[in-house]
């Protein structure tokens, strides 16, 4: 009876978590590896963290769904991969889960190398989670008066955080905080101009202060300090600096990008292990690096379904297709986005209804499968 083991249940597994009676039906083992019972739709976090959305609205049930099919479920952090013995270790555990074919969907992380020390209001976007405890910790500050809060970065994930951090004062007729941006030299710098232009003007209409005349150096304390040793204070702090694959590639010594990201090639198999495959944030794809955008995930879903049934049936695999072009639209709080493709750009309410009807849509397609 061949293995097969999922570590991860996030977007570009969902084809495969949806169809997973098919692999059990042929006779396959099925397991799931993954440290919540729940995976949680990253387009949809922000929206959580203002109010939008309580964490039902965003969330998939892995465990249940998992269980409900047949196969096992195994709730805990996937430490190492050994690809010659074809075993995931688990951290913190002395368990090991075997596997004839393995598919990675580890997901990304923030760093957060410029914070010195451990700080209870230093929340991250990544796991989704924090968002959720980062909304309750900003409500309660609130509840005894005005309070400074810091978003690092100036990417999608800080301009979402910042404007919804607003909402959700606004919604609750609390104090509004002091919400501070530190974008660095160019706020939004990989999106087109127009969108730059938008964003910035939405989140100053709302009050949010850009500081842009130079990057964050550290963070201690509640202070942070900008490369022109200028120090500001917060008291609360979110870095969206960008993410970064899973190590547990790294640590495992396989084939990775320049990323740390598992190496995969056209068929989203590793480069180094014809039986690992991969898809979403923690692959580097060789033939063309692909941004960190969650619709690339989705297209990987059905590829990958079919690859993995393939690999353990011993039949062709199928090549996976990017394409290079798709819709962007920000979620900039108080129901306003801004969106993007080609050379239509515009911002306002309509941009964040097609955002919440796209997501919603989304979710209910995988939350019932």
């Amino acid at each position: 009876m061949k293995r097969l083991v999922l570590i991860g249940g996030g977007h570009a597994h969902m084809i495969t978590l949806s169809k997973l009676e098919s692999f059990i039906e042929k006779g396959y083992q099925v397991t799931v590896i993954q440290p919540s019972d729940y995976h949680y739709y990253s387009g949809m976090g922000p929206g959580m963290l203002g109010g939008t959305y309580e964490p039902d609205d965003i969330r998939f049930e892995t465990k249940q769904q998992v269980e409900s099919k047949g196969g096992r479920f195994v709730k805990a952090h996937a430490s190492r991969i050994d690809p010659d013995k074809q075993l995931v270790y688990l951290a913190e555990s002395d368990e090991t889960i075997q596997y004839d074919v393995l598919s990675c969907n580890a997901g990304s992380y923030v760093p957060k190398s410029i914070v010195e020390g451990a700080d209870e209001n230093v929340f991250t976007a990544k796991p989704i989670e924090e968002l959720y405890r980062a909304k309750e910790t900003i409500l309660r500050k609130l509840n005894d008066g005005p309070i400074s809060i810091a978003v690092l970065g100036g990417g999608p994930a800080a301009v979402e955080i910042a404007g919804n951090i607003h909402q959700l004062c606004k919604r609750k007729s609390l104090h509004q905080p002091n919400i501070r941006l530190f974008s660095g030299p160019r706020l939004m710098s990989k999106a087109p101009v127009r969108v730059q232009y938008l964003v910035h003007k939405l989140l100053v209409r709302k009050g949010i202060t850009i500081i842009d005349k130079g990057y964050v150096e550290r963070v201690s304390d509640g202070k942070i300090t900008v490369e022109n040793d200028t120090t500001y204070d917060a008291d609360i702090i979110f870095p969206a600096i960008g993410v970064k694959p899973s190590p547990l590639f790294v640590a495992s010594g396989l084939d990775v990008g320049p990323d740390g990201g598992l190496k995969v090639n056209t068929f989203l198999q590793s480069t180094g292990q014809a039986n690992i495959f991969g898809g979403g944030d923690c692959i580097y794809y060789a033939d063309h690096p692909l941004d960190k955008v969650g619709v690339y995930a989705v297209r990987q879903n059905l590829v990958l379904y079919n690859n993995l049934m393939s690999a353990l049936e011993g039949k062709s695999l199928e090549p996976f297709s990017p394409a290079s072009d798709y819709l962007l639209i920000y979620n900039l709080g108080d129901g306003e986005g801004v969106l993007s493709k080609w050379s239509l750009t515009f911002s306002g309410k309509l941009a964040f209804r097609m955002k919440d009807y796209i997501d919603r849509k989304f979710i209910r397609l995988f939350q019932g499968s």
